[in-house]
């Protein structure tokens, strides 16, 4: 089996969450399915806190996919449904990370995510 290229992003973007951030294995959630607008979805990465809320949202694209506002509208359609703390958008060379603002309806972009705290 040929690993393809969003694949191979979002093996690194898990090796990273355990390896970096020190989020356990158990709390991270790959390709599942949810419905937004009616319409079936599937979701790259969900980091969930141990409550079972859900942290952070993940959408992995390949290396050759830009990211600008079309690859953002499409997490934040997702977050629509999920209501995450974090969201993240890579291609494996450039990523975007926020943090939600639901009182303010906004995103705050920040330079990194933020480490597993127990």
């Amino acid at each position: 089996m040929v690993l393809q290229p969003e694949e191979w992003v979002r093996q690194h973007v898990v090796h990273f969450l355990i390896e970096e951030k020190k989020i356990p294995k158990s709390l991270i959630n790959v390709e599942k399915k949810i419905t937004v607008n009616g319409l079936t979805k599937r979701f790259d990465i969900v980091v969930f806190h141990s409550s079972g809320k859900i942290n952070m949202v993940i959408e992995c694209k390949s290396p050759s996919v830009s990211l600008d506002q079309k690859t953002f509208d499409q997490i934040a359609r997702y977050n629509s449904v999920l209501n995450s703390d974090f969201l993240m958008v890579t291609n494996g060379l450039q990523h975007i990370y926020c943090k939600m603002d639901y009182r303010l309806e906004k995103y705050i972009f920040l330079k990194d995510i933020p480490s597993y705290i127990r």
